[in-house]
């Protein structure tokens, strides 16, 4: 059944980009008054049975719609060399490819690639008017030692503008504080419905970017989603442990009002004042092992002074054979520092570990109520990054409990074609621009060519982002749109920036280029294309080699 929607999604979103593509060279072909043999989307025989096909010819042009959906094609009057002595070309030559101005020819050859470029901007308008779910500009944590806490700053809190730039979500905040490590600014931030402006200059730290490379960026120590109420125990001689709290613990209400996440649960402590009992209910366990308990604390005006933290890093699993392991680490065990910094959540941790470059790190965790430290140095392992794709990065081999919960999210929504469409436009240079960067990358080797995904990986990359929402399902379908755009305007024969050079040739020297010249071009382009697409296909065998191995072991009873 996975299979089955893998390929469903696929088929799909290859069968719309196709369309899309082709449809642009038929409507430039038609507006340049060349006529259109046949407009076919997918290759082979037309879908039908007996004598009923999907198959229609109107205005001279034969519709087809084909029974092998990867890929579709317009064919033009005298299209293609060894047509231009043909009949219906020598009596139409008005109507042929090879009759027309430079300028139409180039028109039409670009108007496929102008089409899927041009696509995004469609659906963005179009999903704007429906809504997109984004993170709101909510604080949901702020990390221990960093300039958001020096600032004062509190999970709540909303960020209202930067150095005087309206802020209204997340990802403007992190737009605006990525490139400027080391700088000083001013944000607002709004608590409680008063607003108040904060000087605070942006810290430092190793992320790794888009394309997977170490860089130094801005570094606030916020984040969107906020803390579970997980209870962590460093200290065995602790108001909380004499108390019979263990790690792991989740606090869901306080003095009987219910609490959402560590903040609330912090907040909730505080306000029922000192030198009294505070009665807690907490969950311990998952699932059918779960119990819920009445815990009685005293008053302490602060959650520290239980000797309580939250567990960003709470250790579930260990990965046999991994650096954790070899270390000494146990499920159970309560990270609470990297090389003296404080853990503040586990995406620090996990981008501490990832910027490693593999040198030994040494940790300092909690087991049994009694701090220890270890050393341990990052090993590259297979990772997954998203929608199925795997890449090599540094890890310890650990898995956490889930400490996190879902931040403000907020529908952005906008009807106004007149505001919508600039914004659409805006997001697809952006895109493209990101594309044409890591194309750059590849080129010069920055990113491993391991990192092209031939038709298994794209069925993947297609099938989780179908399974994961219409929203994440068409931002895939918009990014490969881009691709197919640019891609074909590579100047590889074969490709539509292939025959555009070869009709500014033409152009130049005033005359067609000879069969054989033409036949040769397109000999070598093709072979381009093969090897292009081989390796695509290697890497996507070499990606799932050992899925296909255990599925043989498993299928032949080995």
């Amino acid at each position: 059944m996975m299979v089955l929607s893998y390929l469903f999604a696929f088929v799909v979103m290859l069968s719309v980009l196709i369309f899309v593509h082709e449809a642009g060279h038929f409507i430039a072909a038609k507006l340049c008054g060349v006529r259109v043999l046949k407009f076919s989307l997918g290759f082979g025989p037309a879908i039908g049975f007996g004598r009923h096909r999907l198959s229609w010819t109107r205005g001279g042009t034969e519709y087809v719609l084909a029974w092998i959906p990867l890929g579709g094609f317009v064919k033009m009057l005298g299209e293609n060399p060894d047509e231009a002595a043909d009949a219906e070309v020598t009596a139409h030559p008005g109507e042929s490819l090879p009759g027309k101005r430079l300028w139409q020819k180039l028109s039409i050859v670009f108007a496929g690639p102008a089409m899927n470029l041009a696509f995004p901007v469609v659906v963005f308008v179009a999903t704007l008017a429906v809504g997109i779910d984004r993170r709101d500009a909510v604080i949901g944590v702020v990390e221990a030692g960093s300039p958001a806490m020096t600032a004062s700053l509190e999970p709540g809190d909303r960020i209202v503008a930067l150095d005087g730039e309206r802020i209204r979500w997340w990802d403007e905040l992190d737009e605006a504080v990525y490139p400027r490590p080391g700088e000083a600014l001013t944000l607002v931030a709004e608590r409680d419905g008063a607003q108040r402006e904060i000087a605070l200059t942006i810290g430092a730290r190793s992320a790794l970017d888009e394309f997977g490379q170490v860089r130094e960026v801005g570094w606030l120590g916020l984040g969107h989603s906020r803390l579970r109420a997980m209870i962590g125990i460093p200290d065995a001689v602790s108001a909380a442990a004499a108390a019979g709290l263990q790690p792991g613990d989740v606090v869901s209400a306080v003095a009987g009002a219910p609490v959402e996440d560590w903040h609330g649960f912090a907040r909730a402590y505080a306000a029922a004042g000192t030198g009294v009992a505070v009665a807690l209910e907490v969950e311990r366990g998952e699932g059918e092992a779960s119990e819920s308990l009445h815990v009685s604390l005293p008053g302490l005006g602060d959650v520290s002074a239980l000797g309580v933290v939250p567990t960003s890093v709470l250790i579930s699993d260990i990965s046999p054979g991994s650096p954790a392991a070899r270390g000494g680490l146990e499920p159970g065990d309560l990270i609470l520092s990297v090389d003296g910094e404080t853990v503040g959540s586990f995406n620090s941790f996990a981008e501490t570990v990832r910027t490693s470059g593999g040198r030994t790190l040494r940790l300092v965790y909690a087991r049994d109520g009694r701090l220890q430290q270890v050393a341990i140095a990052p090993e590259l392992l297979s990772a997954e990054v998203g929608l199925g794709i795997e890449e090599q990065r540094y890890m310890v081999g650990i898995t956490a409990e889930s400490a996190s919960l879902p931040g403000s999210v907020a529908l952005d929504r906008e009807r106004n074609p007149f505001v919508s469409f600039p914004r659409a436009v805006g997001m697809t240079v952006d895109m493209t621009r990101n594309f044409l960067r890591g194309l750059g990358k590849l080129v010069t080797g920055e990113v491993s060519r391991k990192q092209l995904a031939g038709p298994i990986g794209i069925a993947e990359i297609a099938g989780n982002a179908f399974q994961r929402g219409w929203q994440t399902y068409l931002a895939v379908m918009v990014l490969i749109s881009i691709n197919l755009g640019i891609l074909n305007l590579l100047p590889i024969p074969i490709l539509d920036g292939g025959q555009a050079l070869l009709f500014l040739i033409e152009g130049v020297k005033r005359g067609p280029l000879s069969l054989r010249t033409r036949e040769l071009v397109q000999q070598v382009g093709l072979t381009m294309l093969v090897l292009l697409m081989g390796l695509a296909f290697w890497n996507d065998i070499a990606r799932n080699w050992s899925r296909v191995v255990d599925w043989l072991r498993t299928g032949s009873g080995l």
